[in-house]
């Protein structure tokens, strides 16, 4: 009798073990550095909103939604801060949200996986590569990835001999059920 109980409890389990889990993020790092005139300018975003349906076992159901606010842009000087937010940057009357949706996502790894995205910036939508690492230990669980994009695909700042087209974006996600 105990064996069938336990057949029988296990069979509610499966679809638990090998559903999507849904994240909340606790916390979160948006930062992004490029060169400009020789120098490393580095930045941030704040106020990421998500949806994050991700099961490291059936990383081909996941769906992660993310965005950010234009406006939230904080390269620690003002003045540039604003000077970003005009239309020859990130024209953030016009586009005031930065978006992800991930098309797919694949396991290259124990803790490693690459997603593939549609990324909406400044008006343009392309698709992006990000990898990163799913960390899911028992006093954290962290999503932490890279990746570069060209600026000028995505219309921003124009032609420069200063500003470099490629920006360098990290992403550090702490998460819980």
């Amino acid at each position: 009798m105990k064996l069938v109980i336990i057949k029988f409890s296990f069979l509610f389990l499966i679809p638990i073990l090998f559903s999507g889990e849904q994240w909340k993020v606790k916390s979160s790092s948006i930062s992004f550095k490029i060169k400009n005139a020789g120098l490393t300018v580095n930045g941030t975003f704040s106020g990421l909103e998500t949806a994050i349906d991700f099961n490291p076992l059936k990383p081909e159901d996941a769906n992660i939604k993310a965005s950010i606010s234009a406006n939230t842009i904080n390269t620690g000087i003002e003045m540039r801060d604003n000077h970003l937010k005009k239309p020859e940057y990130f024209d953030v009357e016009k586009f005031p949200k930065i978006t992800i949706q991930s098309t797919k996502i694949e396991k290259t790894g124990p803790i490693s996986f690459l997603g593939t995205f549609k990324l909406n910036f400044n008006g343009t939508i392309k698709e992006i590569k990000i990898p990163f690492n799913f960390l899911n230990l028992a006093d954290k669980t962290e999503l932490k990835g890279s990746f570069s994009i060209n600026r000028t695909d995505y219309k921003v700042g124009g032609n420069s001999f200063t500003l470099s087209d490629n920006v360098t974006v990290n992403i550090v996600l702490s998460l819980r059920e």
